[in-house]
């Protein structure tokens, strides 16, 4: 079990998103890693069940009878889509271990008739709205609701310096202004400590993956606002990081969103995965813990479709 005092930590702060040093804290997940490319290599195996949640795409819809002042068609809509929205304008198969890159045929962008556009999804973490309201169910199989580990991987960029800014406007001088205040608004959200320890650690090792660890709470990421009090980055204008690994003190599930992949994995006891099976607010498909969820398990929509 985590324990607070053993990490430095004061236990009245187990509800605040805090570098923790003792990363031996996750030796336990990282025991229990499976294979590579599989469910139980990105969440840990031995848990008694797995689901999988897709993260939704954004997608705007414009206005093709018309252009604006810069050629391009002016935006009248904006929305979120769950993949089995693109799957069934595409014409493609939803099923546990589908892939984004088959529903699209690896196209990055992707316009349909009636002006909706769509670009990638988003790789790597799950939307803040979105684990909050996973929240409400891990809250329900753990004793330990307050004291959360959440593993940060190191390599975000947005924790190394300041973004490219792409501003728009024809005075150069205001332009660079506007770049200069945005680089600036992203220094002032990460956190000293954090932006020294994405470079000295120490890590949690996982197989490939290096992590920071932070002690936090359900109480605290079930408020979306969380991120802009948490030392990561995110900014009104930019996102910053988000935690790729989360476990309770006592162990009961652990969920995970590998850096390079568009979904969430949660493992854990089967009443936790029926929950978030049946959470409306999520897409989310059951999966057996050796599942290879690598863009060639998608054998269903496979390149020959």
């Amino acid at each position: 079990m985590y324990d607070a005092a053993r990490a430095g930590l004061h236990p009245v702060y187990a509800r605040c998103v805090r570098l923790i040093g003792d990363v031996s804290t996750g030796s336990w997940l990282v025991d229990r890693a499976g294979t590579w490319g599989s469910v139980g290599g990105v969440v840990g195996t031995g848990f008694e069940a797995y689901a999988r949640i897709l993260h939704p795409i954004d997608v705007l819809r414009v206005d093709t009878t018309t252009t604006d002042q810069w050629g391009e068609h002016p935006v009248i809509a904006e929305a979120r889509w769950r993949w089995a929205e693109v799957a069934a304008r595409t014409g493609r198969v939803m099923h546990p271990l589908v892939q984004w890159r088959r529903l699209t045929d690896d196209e990055t962008r992707m316009s349909f008739e009636d002006g909706w556009q769509l670009t990638q999804t988003q790789q790597g973490w799950l939307a803040p709205d979105l684990l909050a309201a996973l929240t409400d169910h891990l809250r329900e199989t753990t004793r330990t609701p307050e004291e959360i580990i959440a593993g940060v991987w190191n390599g975000w960029g947005e924790l190394h310096g300041p973004p490219a800014v792409l501003v728009f406007g024809s005075d150069p001088q205001t332009r660079e202004r506007q770049r200069a205040r945005a680089q600036d608004e992203h220094e002032q959200a990460i956190a000293p400590e954090i932006r020294q320890a994405v470079d000295t650690g120490p890590f949690l090792q996982w197989p490939g993956r290096d992590f920071l660890l932070f002690a936090t709470s359900l109480t605290e990421l079930g408020e979306p606002s969380w991120v802009r009090r948490a030392g990561l980055g995110w900014t009104d204008t930019f996102p910053g990081a988000m935690p790729q690994l989360l476990w309770p003190g006592d162990h009961g599930w652990a969920v995970a969103s590998e850096i390079d992949w568009d979904f969430t994995v949660v493992a854990g006891p089967r009443r936790l995965v029926d929950a978030v099976l049946a959470d409306q607010r999520l897409e989310a498909l059951e999966v057996p813990e050796d599942a290879d969820l690598t863009w060639s398990g998608d054998t269903i929509n496979g390149t020959g479709h």
